[in-house]
């Protein structure tokens, strides 16, 4: 994959997340992380338990579709994360890509170190 145009590259942002406008890339089935502020949560009554969420990063906005496993299982960072990092499977469906939610990291911390340069953002896996 091509590195991220120069307009992005000094965007803090969490480590190992590909950003939205380079989720065409990726083959339908690839696992992928993205991560991004939460813009939109929706449960609609229709959906039988799943919950669609809608992050937004500095280059476009990413669907997120949580299953009710994966929701009881992270239901916390779900509900209350203000900027998600989200491993899953991409999924295309009718021009519509998707990412399918297999694992669910609520790192809102790092929002209060994005103004500070002299911070370092924690490494995958790492919350700091």
């Amino acid at each position: 994959m091509s590195p991220l145009p120069a307009f992005y590259a000094d965007w803090p942002r969490p480590p190992a997340a590909l950003v939205a406008a380079r989720l065409d890339e990726p083959p339908g089935g690839a696992r992928v992380t993205v991560a991004g502020l939460v813009i939109l949560r929706q449960r609609p009554g229709t959906a039988k338990g799943v919950i669609f969420l809608t992050l937004e990063d500095e280059t476009g906005v990413v669907n997120i579709v949580v299953w009710r496993n994966m929701y009881e299982r992270f239901r916390r960072a779900v509900i209350s994360g203000r900027l998600l990092r989200v491993t899953g499977r991409v999924q295309r469906e009718a021009g519509v890509v998707h990412v399918v939610a297999e694992e669910i990291e609520d790192v809102s911390s790092l929002l209060d170190r994005l103004l500070d340069p002299d911070c370092p953002l924690p490494r995958e896996g790492e919350t700091g």
